[in-house]
C-alpha cells in the first residue's frame, strides 16, 4: 500500500517506520522548505513492544521520503492524519480538497465533535483510529519513544466499510493488535479527559521520578470529576466500562497500580519521559477546562492545577 503520513510528527514518524518495515511505501507530507531542513533521515531510539511486553530497543536512522506538495490526483491509498489537536482544523481544511481517492485515517486526539472536526474531509473516506505510541524529538534531533502492541479503532454512526477493514489489515500485517470500540465518538472524548486528569499531576510534578501513589490518586480523582463533562456530550459511560475501569475502581486499588505502571513499566515510562512538547499538554488541559466552564461542569481538581497550564505561566 502507498501511504502518506501527514507531517513529520512523533506519531507519523513512529508508525511510518513500522509500516515501512512491514513492506509498505511510506512518504511524509511537510510544508514547503521543510524537507531540506529536516534532512534525509530520522534518527530513532525506540522501545518496540509489539512482540515483547517490556519492549525491544531499536536504534537506527530511517531514510525518509518527503513531498512538499499534494495534488488531488495523487496515487496514495492511505493518508494518516495525526497532528496536535489544536492544529487539526487547519490540517483537515488543507487536506480536504486534496484527499483524492485515498482513505484518511484520523489518528488524533480530539475534544470537539468528530464530525465537526472532519467537516472538510469526505465522510465516506474517513476511518477512525488512535495510536498506541508516543515520545518526542530531543534537542539532538533523535526521536525517542515507545511503540505499544495495541492500536485502537472504531466507528461513529455506521458499520465498518471496506475502507475501514483495509486500514485494519494494514496494521495487523505490521504486527499490531486491533482493539475495537463501537462508540468511537465516546472513546475519543473519554481519552481526552483522561489525559487531562493525568496531566494535572504530570505538569505539577514535572518528572515521573516524583510520581507517587498520592499523585496517582489525585489524577484518578481528577479524571472522575471530568467524566460528567463526557456525559454532557451525550456519551453513555456504560459502553466504556473497560476503558474506565482504572479510574472507576476503588482508589486504594487503582492508585498504586497506576503509579507503578507509569514509573516502572518501560514502554509507558518511555512514552511519558520522552514527551517533548509541553505546550501540547498545557493546551489539552486548558481546552478541557474551557469546555467544562462552558458546559457548567464543576472540575475542582483541574481548576486547582490551572496555574500549571495557563498561557501566562507557559510564556
Amino acid at each position: 500500500m502507498k501511504i502518506l503520513m501527514f507531517g513529520r510528527g512523533v506519531i507519523g514518524a513512529i508508525y511510518g517506520w513500522a509500516l515501512e518495515r512491514a513492506g509498505h511505501h511510506v512518504e511524509f507530507y511537510v510544508r514547503p522548505g521543510r524537507a531540506a531542513q529536516y534532512g534525509e533521515t530520522i534518527d530513532l531510539d525506540l522501545l518496540d513492544a509489539r512482540r515483547r511486553p517490556w519492549g525491544r530497543r531499536v536504534t537506527e536512522s530511517m531514510p525518509v521520503r518527503y513531498r512538499e506538495s499534494l495534488e488531488p490526483d495523487h496515487d496514495f491509498d492511505l493518508i494518516v492524519l495525526s497532528v496536535q489537536h489544536y492544529n487539526f482544523p487547519e490540517a483537515a481544511a488543507f487536506l480536504g480538497p486534496r484527499v483524492g481517492a485515498a482513505t484518511v485515517l484520523v489518528f488524533n486526539n480530539l475534544l470537539v465533535e468528530p464530525t465537526t472536526a472532519t467537516q472538510h474531509l469526505p465522510a465516506d473516506q474517513v476511518a477512525w483510529g488512535f495510536p498506541g505510541a508516543g515520545g518526542g524529538f530531543g534537542d539532538d534531533g533523535v526521536l525517542r519513544g515507545a511503540l505499544l502492541p495495541v492500536v485502537f479503532f472504531g466507528t461513529l454512526d455506521r458499520p465498518q466499510t471496506e475502507r475501514d477493514r483495509a486500514v485494519r489489515r494494514v496494521f495487523r500485517q505490521a504486527g499490531f493488535r486491533i482493539r475495537e470500540n463501537s462508540d468511537f465518538r465516546g472513546w475519543l472524548a473519554i481519552h481526552f479527559v483522561q489525559n487531562a486528569g493525568l496531566h494535572t499531576q504530570t505538569l505539577r510534578l514535572g518528572s515521573l521520578s516524583r510520581w507517587t501513589t498520592d499523585a496517582a490518586r489525585e489524577a484518578i480523582l481528577a479524571t472522575r470529576e471530568l467524566l460528567p463533562l463526557v456525559e454532557a456530550r451525550g456519551v453513555d459511560l456504560r459502553r466504556h466500562r473497560s476503558e474506565l475501569l482504572p479510574f472507576t475502581a476503588p482508589v486504594w486499588l487503582g492508585a498504586p497500580v497506576l503509579a507503578r505502571l507509569l514509573r516502572h513499566f518501560p514502554p509507558m515510562r518511555v512514552v511519558m519521559e520522552a514527551h517533548a512538547n509541553p505546550e501540547e499538554t498545557r493546551a489539552l488541559c486548558r481546552d478541557t477546562l474551557a469546555e467544562a466552564r462552558r458546559t457548567g461542569v464543576e472540575v475542582p481538581r483541574l481548576e486547582a492545577a490551572e496555574r500549571y497550564f495557563t498561557a501566562e505561566r507557559a510564556a
